[in-house]
């Protein structure tokens, strides 16, 4: 299990994950992001528990992507596939999702909400995790970003799969800061 705290004069989140079957408990005082937080903890597989409250909403939805990103690299095991792609339809929408959690920081996309772009944006940097979303067919925005979120979730759970094996090239990477 993974806990992390974000504190700063604009938000303040709390965030604990860990492997399970998907619980989720979310308040954030956003539906909408309770509801995309919901969603990506039942398609991760992620027991996911978020308590937070901001100014604005686009310092909460931020500071929630950052806090849960800092929360899910703690969690991934060092034996994981680490790769995962997931295509979801939902009604008009058709959107996929493609990451790699060996460590490097990357996201591109184009959702149609700039606040959840930038969530995704914000969740991939801190949680050192390529992610692409691309959006193949949709116009209802709140049906594209909910199946990125659900796309998302599926990509990470086959990339959480602990295989004991190490899938990089280089072999494990050990880094020493003095």
């Amino acid at each position: 299990m993974s806990r992390v705290s974000r504190e700063t004069t604009e938000t303040s989140v709390r965030v604990s994950l860990e492997p399970g079957d998907g619980k989720a408990n979310i308040e954030t005082g956003n539906r909408f992001l309770d509801h995309m937080m919901t969603a990506f903890a039942k398609y991760s597989g992620l027991d996911t528990d978020i308590s937070a409250r901001g100014d604005l909403k686009h310092h909460l939805i931020e500071d929630v992507a950052l806090t849960l990103g800092k929360c899910f690299k703690e969690i991934v095991p060092n034996g994981a596939a680490r790769y995962g792609t997931s295509t979801v339809p939902m009604d008009d929408a058709l959107v996929q999702a493609s990451v790699d959690i060996g460590g490097r920081s990357f996201y591109q996309g184009d959702l149609p909400s700039r606040l959840y772009d930038h969530w995704m944006r914000s969740f991939a940097g801190e949680a050192g995790v390529t992610v692409h979303i691309i959006v193949l067919r949709g116009s209802d925005r709140h049906h594209i970003v909910e199946a990125a979120f659900k796309a998302l979730g599926l990509a990470l759970r086959d990339a959480l799969v602990d295989t004991g094996a190490i899938f990089s090239t280089k072999g494990r990477v050990s880094v020493t800061v003095e």
